[in-house]
């Protein structure tokens, strides 16, 4: 296998501007599935840390009260803590919207001051887009005594309401405000990665990045200057201690970094924006031959769709397998249609271009509540794999700030078939132990893994996981008559909308709820 051939070029990445390296060799990733086990794992990382040591985080939405294991800390405990202990804590969290249009201004706000009033620093960053937000989801830990145990976490988990669940998917006791159609503690679905080796470096780079970006942090919001100026809030950042070293080599995994900017704005950093998310996403799927594998809470745009349905029609054994929410998140007459038309524009280009090789599910628990998917996972041919914040929509690959890490693993897989892809890549273990982690979870299957055996070839896995979801359906159309079949997925089918109510929301779709954050010039070339 040739990095080359999966992973950006330093050409392909495009941004001159930016000091992050082209990938980090000799890393370790692994997968938190779930935020009760992303959760656990950063109370233990973060209360190790001593006097000198660093804890950077950068965050879409923070609750200060969000209890990190049942009987705590919270998030505002758990840093506080860190900074009375003499680590130096620096945060930038988005700024955000209104409350009252179901945002978390107030929430970010008042973690921000929770945790200065300890010691530390934690800026409300609203260096965005017009109508965009920061949505990267970054913890980065830094021992210059022990680079050893540098360790960060990226992904899609926020430390936020609603994201301590685990496999049984009951939800977490402190829930955010969602569509009543998941009940009043919403289960949840996500994954973040902990990674250590020199990848730490780069992560720690992206944050002193936009630390040090010397744009105002308020520069377009001219009521939110004024309240900060009366509240007193920090609005220019202290300097940073010197980066140290990155960490040592540790493991076999090959990890890119990638990462989405919005081109209207000067990042010093990126002064064309950044889409690396989008290239690294184009790159790997045309390279796909066999499963293309993704989960995902929206998978809306037709811009992506595209990508994919241009995959299938020149690879006549490729499947497409996705698994989203069965809900929008948000009910309403205005707010349901728009985050609906995306969805089912998206899913009818990928079933006209292979209607037979377009898979798509949505998940439930045991009692038959859905379960919000709000990971954002791609798995291609068992070689590439990659984790973030980002999703598979127009928004995240070019307006936001996103950040994703894709990962190449050194290690063979030696189970048949050793090369799905016939390209010589051969499997990978990290890519399939990752897909089957999650596979075993959705199909109810051991997770040892003692029942795998039809879930490594693509093709006997398509039908493994369509059988299952196809029992289940048929159980819930039957009256739930008899034993529950094993297995949480069932076939995911879109609503379509009136025609009148497609007029309109097809605009608010494409203008508000996905909007293009690309240059002019990329826009009429339709490139990234």
């Amino acid at each position: 296998m040739t990095l080359r051939d999966w992973f950006l070029t330093a050409q392909e990445r495009a941004n001159p501007g930016s000091e992050l390296p082209v990938w980090a060799d000799g890393n370790l990733a692994e997968p938190l599935i779930h935020g009760g086990a992303y959760f656990d794992r950063l109370v233990s990382e973060v209360e190790a840390l001593s006097a000198g040591d660093h804890l950077f985080f950068t965050d879409w939405r923070g609750d200060p009260d969000e209890r990190m294991r049942p009987d705590g800390p919270t998030v505002a405990q758990l840093f506080a803590q860190a900074a009375q202990r003499g680590v130096i804590v620096k945060g930038l969290l988005w700024r955000s919207h209104l409350d009252t249009l179901s945002y978390s201004e107030a929430e970010n706000r008042d973690l921000s001051e929770a945790i200065r009033a300890a010691g530390g620093e934690v800026l409300l960053d609203q260096r965005v887009r017009r109508g965009g937000s920061h949505h990267q989801k970054l913890v980065v830990l830094r021992r210059p005594g022990d680079p050893s145990r540098d360790i960060a976490f990226a992904g899609g988990i926020d430390l936020c309401h609603s994201r301590r669940d685990d496999a049984s998917h009951a939800g977490d006791p402190q829930p955010v405000g969602m569509s009543p159609r998941y009940g009043p503690t919403p289960p949840w679905h996500d994954v973040q990665l902990a990674l250590r080796g020199p990848v730490v470096g780069a992560l720690d780079t992206t944050f002193r990045e936009r630390w040090t970006d010397p744009m105002p942090l308020d520069s377009e919001n001219p009521m939110a200057y004024l309240r900060d100026r009366l509240r007193g809030s920090d609005l220019r950042p202290d300097p940073l201690p010197a980066q140290p070293a990155d960490p040592p080599p540790c493991g076999p995994h090959h990890v890119q970094v990638l990462r989405t900017y919005p081109a209207v704005r000067r990042y010093s950093f990126a002064p064309d924006g950044e889409r690396t998310v989008a290239r690294g996403y184009t790159k790997a799927v045309r390279r796909a031959r066999r499963l293309i594998y993704l989960e995902d809470q929206y998978l809306w745009s037709t811009e992506v769709a595209e990508l994919f349905a241009q995959a299938l029609q020149e690879h006549p054994d490729l499947h497409l397998v996705a698994v989203v929410p069965r809900h929008p998140d948000v009910d309403g007459r205005l707010a349901l249609p728009p985050n609906m038309v995306g969805r089912e524009q998206a899913l009818s280009l990928c079933h006209r271009a292979a209607p037979e090789r377009v898979h798509v599910f949505d998940v439930e628990n045991h009692d038959g509540t859905p379960v919000y998917v709000h990971a954002k996972v791609c798995v291609v041919d068992d070689v590439w794999a990659s984790v973030g914040s980002d999703n598979f929509n127009r928004r995240s690959w070019t307006h936001d700030s996103e950040l994703s890490c894709a990962v190449l693993d050194d290690t063979r897989d030696e189970r048949a078939p050793a090369d799905p892809a016939g390209l010589g890549d051969g499997a990978r273990v990290f890519a399939r132990d990752l897909r089957l982690r999650l596979w075993r979870e959705h199909l109810d299957r051991d997770p040892g893994g003692a029942q795998d055996d039809d879930l490594l070839d693509p093709a006997d896995a398509v039908t493994a996981i369509t059988a299952a979801a196809d029992e289940l359906e048929r159980w819930h159309a039957g009256g739930r008559s008899g034993p529950r079949p094993p297995g949480r997925l069932r076939p995911h089918r879109p609503e379509r909308l009136p025609w009148r109510t497609r007029l309109w929301a097809l605009p608010a779709y494409r203008l508000v709820y996905d909007p293009d954050g690309r240059p002019l010039r990329a826009r009429r070339a339709g490139t990234w």
